[in-house]
């Protein structure tokens, strides 16, 4: 684990950023076509619930697009080349292949039983390698207080090749509040470097109406 946070985007202050890449180093400069279908959502969900999130704009130059899912009240920037969707408790964003895979969830600490912020990290990573226990997990504290937990050896999906990474990002309102925001990137193993970058890049571009 010590070679992902030495991956160039996790300083040892604390700070968290993309290491010189862009949306563009992910994208597929299609004019924002994709954005504009609403395929199967990544694993789970309702389909019949599934709309198309609200595309806000897209920079062609810079290979990317603003997004808003409105169930959760949450805008993100993805890569042109994506798709995005949502049901009424998450919003979805995915690569045209699949192997880039994020879900944004809305969480409410008190409803899920946990004091705060590092509390609700320390159950859910707890949880998750009781359950798998070849799984690894390791969480850190970032520098603006919110936290960034890197999951290995998760087994792979459908459809995917090899094991997988999962990046979560959790952020809070507040620091006593009950309100968080939850992203969960995954990708292949191979791209973990890759994708520790685009998770920073996205992290970056959250806008929240708390």
């Amino acid at each position: 684990m010590a070679c992902v946070w030495a991956a160039g985007a996790v300083h040892a202050q604390g700070q968290f950023d993309a290491a010189g890449a862009t949306f563009r180093d992910y994208a597929t400069l299609d004019n924002g076509a994709s954005f504009y279908k609403v395929e199967g959502m990544v694993s789970g969900g309702n389909a019949s619930d599934q709309t198309a999130a609200r595309l806000m704009g897209i920079d062609n130059e810079k290979g990317r697009a603003r997004v808003r899912f409105d169930a959760i009240k949450t805008e993100v920037t993805l890569p042109l080349g994506w798709q995005a969707s949502e049901d009424w408790e998450r919003g979805v964003g995915f690569s045209g292949d699949r192997r880039y895979r994020l879900i944004v969830w809305r969480v409410d600490f008190a409803f899920e039983g946990v004091k705060d912020a590092e509390h609700y990290v320390a159950t859910k990573s707890g949880s998750i390698q009781a359950r798998r226990p070849k799984i690894q997990a390791r969480a850190r504290k970032l520098g603006d207080g919110t936290f960034l937990v890197i999951y290995e050896n998760v087994p792979p999906g459908r459809g995917d090749s090899e094991t997988r990474v999962v990046f979560d990002v959790l952020m809070a309102k507040s620091a006593s509040g009950n309100d968080g925001v939850l992203l969960t990137l995954g990708v292949p193993a191979s791209d973990t470097e890759r994708g520790l970058r685009l998770m920073a890049l996205i992290k970056a571009s959250v806008k929240v109406d708390w």
